[in-house]
Protein backbone atom coordinates (compact mmCIF):
# COMPACT_ATOMS: atom_id res chain seq x y z
CA UNK A 1 0.00 0.00 0.00
CA UNK A 2 0.64 3.75 -0.82
CA UNK A 3 1.95 5.54 2.43
CA UNK A 4 -0.46 8.80 2.89
CA UNK A 5 -0.80 12.01 4.72
CA UNK A 6 -4.32 13.09 5.71
CA UNK A 7 -5.59 16.39 6.84
CA UNK A 8 -9.28 16.18 8.05
CA UNK A 9 -11.71 19.31 7.90
CA UNK A 10 -12.18 20.52 10.86
CA UNK A 11 -12.18 23.96 10.89
CA UNK A 12 -9.83 25.93 12.86
CA UNK A 13 -7.97 23.07 14.18
CA UNK A 14 -5.94 20.37 13.43
CA UNK A 15 -6.40 16.69 13.06
CA UNK A 16 -3.81 14.96 10.64
CA UNK A 17 -3.57 10.84 9.94
CA UNK A 18 -0.35 9.73 8.79
CA UNK A 19 -0.65 5.99 7.28
CA UNK A 20 3.13 4.43 6.79
CA UNK A 21 4.34 2.24 4.10
CA UNK A 22 3.46 -1.11 6.19
CA UNK A 23 0.07 0.14 7.10
CA UNK A 24 0.73 1.91 10.32
CA UNK A 25 -0.95 4.44 11.31
CA UNK A 26 -0.05 7.79 13.11
CA UNK A 27 -2.73 10.60 14.01
CA UNK A 28 -1.71 13.81 15.14
CA UNK A 29 -4.49 15.82 17.19
CA UNK A 30 -7.99 15.39 16.84
CA UNK A 31 -11.15 17.93 16.62
CA UNK A 32 -14.61 16.16 16.74
CA UNK A 33 -17.31 18.02 17.34
CA UNK A 34 -20.46 17.77 18.17
CA UNK A 35 -21.72 19.30 15.62
CA UNK A 36 -19.84 16.88 13.12
CA UNK A 37 -21.17 13.62 15.50
CA UNK A 38 -24.80 14.98 14.85
CA UNK A 39 -26.51 13.20 11.64
CA UNK A 40 -29.06 15.96 11.04
CA UNK A 41 -25.70 18.22 10.81
CA UNK A 42 -24.26 19.10 7.75
CA UNK A 43 -20.73 19.47 9.56
CA UNK A 44 -17.96 17.10 7.62
CA UNK A 45 -18.15 13.86 9.94
CA UNK A 46 -14.62 13.46 10.38
CA UNK A 47 -14.71 10.30 13.38
CA UNK A 48 -16.54 7.85 10.74
CA UNK A 49 -14.38 9.00 8.12
CA UNK A 50 -11.36 8.26 10.12
CA UNK A 51 -12.97 5.03 11.59
CA UNK A 52 -13.26 3.53 8.03
CA UNK A 53 -9.72 4.49 7.42
CA UNK A 54 -8.01 2.53 10.73
CA UNK A 55 -7.63 -1.27 10.79
CA UNK A 56 -9.23 -3.44 13.44
CA UNK A 57 -7.63 -5.85 15.42
CA UNK A 58 -7.94 -9.55 16.21
CA UNK A 59 -10.47 -8.49 19.14
CA UNK A 60 -12.16 -6.25 17.25
CA UNK A 61 -11.07 -2.58 18.08
CA UNK A 62 -10.62 0.32 15.75
CA UNK A 63 -6.78 1.55 15.98
CA UNK A 64 -4.35 3.85 15.65
CA UNK A 65 -0.44 2.64 16.42
CA UNK A 66 0.30 6.21 17.67
CA UNK A 67 -1.43 9.23 18.74
CA UNK A 68 0.50 12.34 18.98
CA UNK A 69 -1.18 15.42 20.91
CA UNK A 70 1.18 18.73 19.87
CA UNK A 71 -0.31 20.43 23.15
CA UNK A 72 -3.55 20.18 25.19
CA UNK A 73 -5.83 23.11 23.89
CA UNK A 74 -8.83 22.15 23.17
CA UNK A 75 -9.42 22.41 18.97
CA UNK A 76 -6.54 20.12 19.12
CA UNK A 77 -7.81 17.20 21.63
CA UNK A 78 -11.68 17.41 21.42
CA UNK A 79 -13.86 14.59 21.05
CA UNK A 80 -11.03 11.94 23.08
CA UNK A 81 -13.42 10.63 25.55
CA UNK A 82 -16.07 10.26 23.10
CA UNK A 83 -14.38 8.56 20.73
CA UNK A 84 -10.63 7.00 22.11
CA UNK A 85 -11.10 4.53 24.86
CA UNK A 86 -8.53 5.17 27.69
CA UNK A 87 -7.57 3.21 30.17
CA UNK A 88 -5.71 -0.61 31.18
CA UNK A 89 -6.48 -2.56 28.14
CA UNK A 90 -7.90 -5.64 29.60
CA UNK A 91 -10.84 -3.41 30.49
CA UNK A 92 -12.15 -2.58 26.52
CA UNK A 93 -15.37 -2.53 26.32
CA UNK A 94 -16.12 -4.79 23.72
CA UNK A 95 -18.57 -3.66 21.42
CA UNK A 96 -18.37 0.03 22.53
CA UNK A 97 -16.80 1.17 19.53
CA UNK A 98 -13.65 3.41 20.76
CA UNK A 99 -10.95 3.97 18.87
CA UNK A 100 -7.73 1.88 20.79
CA UNK A 101 -4.28 3.96 21.06
CA UNK A 102 -1.45 1.72 20.68
CA UNK A 103 0.85 4.07 21.55
CA UNK A 104 0.53 7.66 22.92
CA UNK A 105 3.17 10.24 22.48
CA UNK A 106 2.48 13.24 24.82
CA UNK A 107 5.09 16.14 26.16
CA UNK A 108 4.72 17.08 29.96
CA UNK A 109 6.83 19.94 29.28
CA UNK A 110 3.73 21.27 26.93
CA UNK A 111 1.02 20.23 29.48
CA UNK A 112 3.28 22.24 32.08
CA UNK A 113 3.21 25.57 30.06
CA UNK A 114 -0.31 25.30 28.83
CA UNK A 115 -1.69 24.82 32.41
CA UNK A 116 -0.08 27.58 33.88
CA UNK A 117 -1.90 29.67 31.31
CA UNK A 118 -5.39 28.47 31.36
CA UNK A 119 -7.83 25.47 32.95
CA UNK A 120 -7.23 22.36 30.64
CA UNK A 121 -10.90 21.34 29.37
CA UNK A 122 -12.13 17.68 30.11
CA UNK A 123 -10.12 15.89 27.19
CA UNK A 124 -7.08 17.14 28.02
CA UNK A 125 -7.14 15.97 31.63
CA UNK A 126 -8.43 13.18 30.83
CA UNK A 127 -5.30 12.70 28.11
CA UNK A 128 -2.85 13.61 31.16
CA UNK A 129 -4.43 11.10 32.79
CA UNK A 130 -3.76 8.41 30.49
CA UNK A 131 -0.82 9.70 29.58
CA UNK A 132 0.46 9.30 33.25
CA UNK A 133 -1.11 5.81 33.93
CA UNK A 134 1.36 4.47 30.80
CA UNK A 135 4.28 5.91 32.19
CA UNK A 136 3.83 4.16 35.50
CA UNK A 137 3.37 1.04 33.89
CA UNK A 138 6.56 1.46 31.84
CA UNK A 139 8.24 2.12 35.53
CA UNK A 140 6.53 -1.45 36.63
CA UNK A 141 7.36 -2.97 33.64
CA UNK A 142 9.72 -1.85 31.71
CA UNK A 143 9.98 -3.03 28.39
CA UNK A 144 6.97 -5.63 29.03
CA UNK A 145 4.15 -3.21 28.51
CA UNK A 146 1.49 -4.36 25.90
CA UNK A 147 -0.75 -2.45 22.86
CA UNK A 148 -2.19 -0.10 24.90
CA UNK A 149 0.07 0.63 27.20
CA UNK A 150 2.67 2.40 25.74
CA UNK A 151 4.06 5.65 25.84
CA UNK A 152 6.85 7.53 24.34
CA UNK A 153 7.58 11.05 26.13
CA UNK A 154 8.31 14.13 23.32
CA UNK A 155 10.79 15.93 25.10
CA UNK A 156 12.99 15.86 28.44
CA UNK A 157 10.69 17.26 31.69
CA UNK A 158 12.43 19.71 33.66
CA UNK A 159 13.94 19.32 36.94
CA UNK A 160 14.73 16.26 35.94
CA UNK A 161 10.96 14.86 36.28
CA UNK A 162 12.12 12.24 33.29
CA UNK A 163 15.61 10.95 34.46
CA UNK A 164 14.22 7.95 35.51
CA UNK A 165 12.19 6.85 31.95
CA UNK A 166 15.04 8.11 29.36
CA UNK A 167 14.31 4.37 27.41
CA UNK A 168 11.08 6.11 26.53
CA UNK A 169 12.13 10.02 25.96
CA UNK A 170 12.55 11.38 22.88
CA UNK A 171 14.98 14.47 23.55
CA UNK A 172 15.02 17.38 21.40
CA UNK A 173 17.02 16.88 17.85
CA UNK A 174 16.60 13.30 18.76
CA UNK A 175 14.49 10.66 16.10
CA UNK A 176 11.63 8.56 16.42
CA UNK A 177 11.92 5.76 14.15
CA UNK A 178 9.05 3.44 14.60
CA UNK A 179 5.40 3.28 15.49
CA UNK A 180 4.63 1.34 18.06
CA UNK A 181 8.01 -0.71 18.44
CA UNK A 182 7.29 -1.60 14.86
CA UNK A 183 9.47 -1.87 12.25
CA UNK A 184 12.25 0.64 11.50
CA UNK A 185 12.62 2.03 7.81
CA UNK A 186 8.86 3.39 7.42
CA UNK A 187 9.82 6.99 8.73
CA UNK A 188 12.09 9.23 10.70
CA UNK A 189 10.71 11.68 12.90
CA UNK A 190 12.93 14.50 14.47
CA UNK A 191 12.16 16.20 17.25
CA UNK A 192 12.08 20.16 17.50
CA UNK A 193 10.44 21.03 20.07
CA UNK A 194 9.41 21.54 22.70
CA UNK A 195 12.51 22.83 23.87
CA UNK A 196 13.74 22.62 27.12
CA UNK A 197 15.61 25.92 28.41
CA UNK A 198 17.14 27.45 31.50
CA UNK A 199 15.07 29.34 33.83
CA UNK A 200 16.45 32.91 33.53
CA UNK A 201 16.53 32.23 29.62
CA UNK A 202 14.50 35.31 27.98
CA UNK A 203 12.13 32.71 26.27
CA UNK A 204 10.93 31.22 28.86
CA UNK A 205 8.67 34.52 29.32
CA UNK A 206 7.85 34.27 25.60
CA UNK A 207 7.09 30.58 25.83
CA UNK A 208 4.49 31.47 28.80
CA UNK A 209 3.14 33.98 26.23
CA UNK A 210 3.35 31.72 22.97
CA UNK A 211 1.49 28.53 22.28
CA UNK A 212 4.32 25.71 22.97
CA UNK A 213 3.73 22.91 21.08
CA UNK A 214 5.19 19.26 19.83
CA UNK A 215 7.30 20.14 16.66
CA UNK A 216 7.93 16.75 14.24
CA UNK A 217 9.43 16.76 10.73
CA UNK A 218 8.63 14.03 9.47
CA UNK A 219 10.42 11.85 6.67
CA UNK A 220 8.10 9.49 4.72
CA UNK A 221 9.43 6.02 3.15
CA UNK A 222 7.37 5.77 -0.16
CA UNK A 223 7.31 2.66 -2.55
CA UNK A 224 9.72 0.84 -0.22
CA UNK A 225 12.10 4.30 -0.93
CA UNK A 226 13.46 6.49 1.97
CA UNK A 227 12.85 10.41 2.43
CA UNK A 228 10.13 10.84 -0.22
CA UNK A 229 8.18 13.14 1.91
CA UNK A 230 9.12 15.66 4.40
CA UNK A 231 6.13 16.85 6.60
CA UNK A 232 6.76 19.30 9.25
CA UNK A 233 3.83 19.80 12.08
CA UNK A 234 3.98 22.11 14.66
CA UNK A 235 0.82 22.37 16.70
CA UNK A 236 0.35 25.87 17.34
CA UNK A 237 3.98 26.99 18.07
CA UNK A 238 4.02 30.89 17.84
CA UNK A 239 6.97 33.23 16.63
CA UNK A 240 9.30 32.88 19.67
CA UNK A 241 9.90 29.34 19.22
CA UNK A 242 10.48 29.12 15.28
CA UNK A 243 12.92 32.06 15.49
CA UNK A 244 15.14 30.43 18.07
CA UNK A 245 14.79 27.17 16.48
CA UNK A 246 16.23 28.66 13.05
CA UNK A 247 19.06 31.35 15.22
CA UNK A 248 19.98 27.32 16.89
CA UNK A 249 19.82 25.32 13.75
CA UNK A 250 20.42 27.54 10.89
CA UNK A 251 24.54 26.90 10.38
CA UNK A 252 24.69 23.39 11.54
CA UNK A 253 21.13 21.77 10.09
CA UNK A 254 18.77 23.30 8.06
CA UNK A 255 17.80 20.70 6.38
CA UNK A 256 15.92 19.57 9.42
CA UNK A 257 13.38 22.15 8.35
CA UNK A 258 12.86 21.21 4.65
CA UNK A 259 9.65 20.17 4.21
CA UNK A 260 7.49 19.00 0.44
CA UNK A 261 4.58 18.99 3.17
CA UNK A 262 3.79 21.69 6.08
CA UNK A 263 0.94 22.13 8.21
CA UNK A 264 0.51 26.01 8.34
CA UNK A 265 1.12 26.81 12.73
CA UNK A 266 -1.92 27.95 14.74
CA UNK A 267 -4.05 27.62 11.70
CA UNK A 268 -2.40 30.09 9.59
CA UNK A 269 -2.44 32.24 11.90
CA UNK A 270 -0.30 35.90 11.86
CA UNK A 271 1.27 35.58 15.42
CA UNK A 272 3.34 33.07 14.47
CA UNK A 273 5.09 34.92 12.13
CA UNK A 274 5.37 38.06 13.60
CA UNK A 275 5.86 39.71 16.98
CA UNK A 276 3.84 42.86 15.61
CA UNK A 277 0.33 43.14 15.90
CA UNK A 278 -1.95 43.49 12.94
CA UNK A 279 -4.57 45.22 14.97
CA UNK A 280 -2.37 47.80 16.12
CA UNK A 281 -0.32 48.53 13.12
CA UNK A 282 -1.85 47.01 9.78
CA UNK A 283 0.05 46.58 6.76
CA UNK A 284 3.31 47.85 8.79
CA UNK A 285 3.62 45.03 10.51
CA UNK A 286 7.16 43.29 9.97
CA UNK A 287 8.03 39.82 9.40
CA UNK A 288 9.94 38.11 12.21
CA UNK A 289 12.77 36.88 9.36
CA UNK A 290 14.58 34.22 11.58
CA UNK A 291 10.70 32.74 12.08
CA UNK A 292 10.21 33.03 8.16
CA UNK A 293 13.20 31.28 7.44
CA UNK A 294 12.54 28.59 9.59
CA UNK A 295 8.90 27.96 7.82
CA UNK A 296 9.95 28.67 4.61
CA UNK A 297 12.15 25.84 3.87
CA UNK A 298 9.87 25.02 1.25
CA UNK A 299 10.92 22.08 -1.41
CA UNK A 300 10.36 22.03 -5.11
CA UNK A 301 6.67 21.57 -5.59
CA UNK A 302 6.11 21.73 -2.01
CA UNK A 303 2.40 22.47 -0.09
CA UNK A 304 1.49 24.32 2.84
CA UNK A 305 -1.71 23.55 4.42
CA UNK A 306 -3.39 25.54 6.87
CA UNK A 307 -5.87 23.66 8.65
CA UNK A 308 -9.04 26.07 9.15
CA UNK A 309 -12.01 27.94 8.32
CA UNK A 310 -12.32 30.00 5.12
CA UNK A 311 -9.20 32.98 5.18
CA UNK A 312 -10.94 36.11 4.71
CA UNK A 313 -9.88 39.48 4.23
CA UNK A 314 -10.41 40.64 7.86
CA UNK A 315 -9.13 41.27 10.81
CA UNK A 316 -9.84 37.37 11.99
CA UNK A 317 -6.40 35.79 13.75
CA UNK A 318 -6.33 32.79 13.04
CA UNK A 319 -6.91 32.37 10.41
CA UNK A 320 -5.16 35.85 8.86
CA UNK A 321 -4.70 36.75 5.03
CA UNK A 322 -1.75 38.20 5.77
CA UNK A 323 -0.25 35.31 7.04
CA UNK A 324 -1.38 33.55 4.18
CA UNK A 325 0.10 35.77 1.66
CA UNK A 326 3.17 35.65 3.44
CA UNK A 327 3.20 31.57 2.91
CA UNK A 328 1.81 32.42 -0.79
CA UNK A 329 5.13 33.93 -1.18
CA UNK A 330 7.38 31.40 0.20
CA UNK A 331 6.07 28.76 -1.85
CA UNK A 332 7.40 31.10 -5.31
CA UNK A 333 4.98 30.71 -8.34
CA UNK A 334 8.33 31.14 -10.08
CA UNK A 335 11.39 28.94 -9.02
CA UNK A 336 9.19 26.47 -5.85
CA UNK A 337 6.39 26.61 -7.41
CA UNK A 338 4.47 25.24 -4.58
CA UNK A 339 0.59 25.39 -3.53
CA UNK A 340 -1.46 26.49 -0.62
CA UNK A 341 -4.73 25.31 0.80
CA UNK A 342 -6.79 25.34 3.41
CA UNK A 343 -8.78 22.93 4.25
CA UNK A 344 -12.19 23.95 5.01
CA UNK A 345 -12.21 25.66 1.29
CA UNK A 346 -11.00 22.21 -0.19
CA UNK A 347 -13.40 20.01 1.43
CA UNK A 348 -16.14 22.47 0.63
CA UNK A 349 -15.36 22.53 -2.94
CA UNK A 350 -14.32 18.40 -2.97
CA UNK A 351 -16.80 17.19 0.01
CA UNK A 352 -13.49 15.18 0.92
CA UNK A 353 -10.53 15.64 2.98
CA UNK A 354 -7.20 17.04 1.39
CA UNK A 355 -5.12 13.75 1.23
CA UNK A 356 -1.91 13.07 -0.32
CA UNK A 357 -0.25 9.98 -1.12
CA UNK A 358 3.65 8.94 -1.12
CA UNK A 359 4.83 6.85 -3.38
CA UNK A 360 8.36 5.94 -4.90
CA UNK A 361 8.71 8.89 -7.17
CA UNK A 362 7.30 11.45 -4.22
CA UNK A 363 4.28 12.98 -2.82
CA UNK A 364 1.28 14.28 -4.80
CA UNK A 365 -2.26 15.31 -3.85
CA UNK A 366 -4.99 12.18 -4.16
CA UNK A 367 -7.60 12.86 -7.08
CA UNK A 368 -10.84 11.04 -6.90
CA UNK A 369 -11.31 8.45 -8.94
CA UNK A 370 -13.69 9.84 -11.31
CA UNK A 371 -11.06 12.95 -11.67
CA UNK A 372 -8.20 10.77 -12.26
CA UNK A 373 -9.90 8.60 -14.96
CA UNK A 374 -11.27 11.69 -17.08
CA UNK A 375 -7.54 13.42 -16.35
CA UNK A 376 -6.37 10.01 -18.21
CA UNK A 377 -9.10 10.38 -21.47
CA UNK A 378 -7.83 14.06 -21.52
CA UNK A 379 -11.38 15.61 -20.37
CA UNK A 380 -12.42 17.65 -16.80
CA UNK A 381 -14.66 16.16 -14.33
CA UNK A 382 -16.90 17.16 -11.61
CA UNK A 383 -15.57 15.23 -8.72
CA UNK A 384 -18.83 13.51 -7.01
CA UNK A 385 -19.34 12.90 -3.22
CA UNK A 386 -16.33 9.73 -2.18
CA UNK A 387 -17.53 10.36 1.53
CA UNK A 388 -20.55 11.79 3.22
CA UNK A 389 -21.37 14.01 6.10
CA UNK A 390 -23.25 12.63 9.09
Amino acid sequence: MSASVVFFPVANGDMTLITLDNGQTILIDIKIRAAADDEDDETYDVASDLKDRLKTDSEGRSYVDSFLLSHPDQDHITGLENHFYLGPPADYPKDSGLIFIREMWSSPLVFRRASTQHVLCADAKAWAKEARRRVQRFKDDKFGTVDGDRILIMGKDKDGKTDEITDIVVEQGELITSANRGSSGQFTGRLLAPMLVAEDDELVALLEKNNSSVIINFSLTGGGNADKCRFLTGGDAGVAIWERLWHNHKDSDPDWFTYDLMQAPHHCSWRTLSYDRWSEMGEKVKVCEDARSALGQAKFGATIVASCKPILKDDSDPPHERAKREYVSILKPDTVKGEFICTSEYTNANDRPLEFTVTFSGVSKKLRAAAAAATIVGVSAVASSARGHG
